[in-house]
């Protein structure tokens, strides 16, 4: 196992003008489609040219909250970002997945656009997925990149009494009553450290995700244990942290460092569970540079 570990001194780095040009070229320079895997419709963007870099997002994010990485990453890589079934528009029946379907979901997006070995960006749950899709197919991947990454993450009692019963309500998480306290309390370095654009695409991606899916995602990581596969795991793989990530504890990354054969680590000053929209700067370059060497 090799192992480098590095702080990045870079403290929060976006500004709204950073965040509106993103969202304003992801709107008009990507290409946006959708998939039908046989288990849902996958909708997906592609931005940039390079070498293939596919993005999975976190258990309430979105694929449009990498926006402002994506921008300063599609000048080099072609970015995939695809989102995750919801069951509420995307045909998906949430009670018959399996951690594995994600897996096979995102095989089959890399099927449909005919790409050969790709590079993975995991962001907290996406990570898990990335975890598994590189244990399964080795063959299909070149390095990884996992933002608060864990491969075994147990709910707190309380986190496990929410998600079980949020699996039966309706609506989406903005509906849910005290959610931007909640929100805040959970992560406040994300908070403090947004814009106040950035801020709002926080909350509209985290808010536009079904009560039910969010959920069932979080039950699924409470029995969930990745760690088995790790050692099986060679492709070089790179941690991003945040030196005040609450949600996804130091511990907790730790497994991977210790588990993986082939990790770096780099943290973030000033920085919680979401550098993708306070540090959007420093996350690209981290990216970019891991995987040009």
């Amino acid at each position: 196992m090799e192992d480098r570990t590095g702080q990045v001194t870079a403290r929060p780095d976006v500004t709204d003008a950073r965040c509106r040009d993103a969202l304003r070229a992801l709107a008009h320079e990507a290409a946006h489609a959708a998939l039908d895997t046989g288990r849902y419709l996958m909708r997906f963007t592609v931005w940039g040219s390079g070498p293939p870099l596919v993005v999975l997002h976190g258990l309430s994010d979105a694929a449009r909250g990498f926006a402002m990485v994506m921008h300063q990453l599609a000048p080099h890589f072609t970015c995939v970002a695809y989102e995750l079934p919801n069951g509420a528009d995307d045909g998906a029946t949430l009670g018959a997945y399996r951690h594995r379907d994600l897996a096979s979901d995102l095989y089959a997006l890399l099927d449909h656009l005919k790409l050969g070995r790709v590079a993975l960006l995991g962001s907290s749950f996406g990570t898990t997925v990335a975890l598994r899709a590189l244990a399964e197919h080795p063959e299909r991947f070149t390095k990884c990149v996992l933002k608060g990454g864990f491969a075994f993450r147990p709910l707190r009692w309380y986190e496990r009494f929410g998600a079980r019963q949020g699996r039966y309500w309706d609506g989406r998480l903005c509906e849910l009553p005290f959610r931007e306290f909640a929100m805040r309390r959970a992560c406040p370095a994300t908070w403090d450290g947004c814009s106040p654009l950035a801020r709002a695409l926080f909350l509209d991606c985290n808010g536009r995700t079904p009560i039910r899916a969010a959920a069932r995602r979080a039950v699924a990581l409470d029995s969930l244990d990745l760690r088995p596969l790790l050692p099986a795991i060679a492709a070089p793989v790179l941690l991003i942290g945040g030196d005040r990530d609450r949600i996804v504890p130091r511990g907790r990354e730790a497994v991977l460092a210790h588990g993986l054969r082939d990790v770096r680590r780099v943290e973030f000053r000033e920085c919680g569970h979401y550098p993708q929209y306070t540090h959007p700067g420093a996350t690209a370059a981290a990216v970019r540079a891991f995987l040009a060497e």
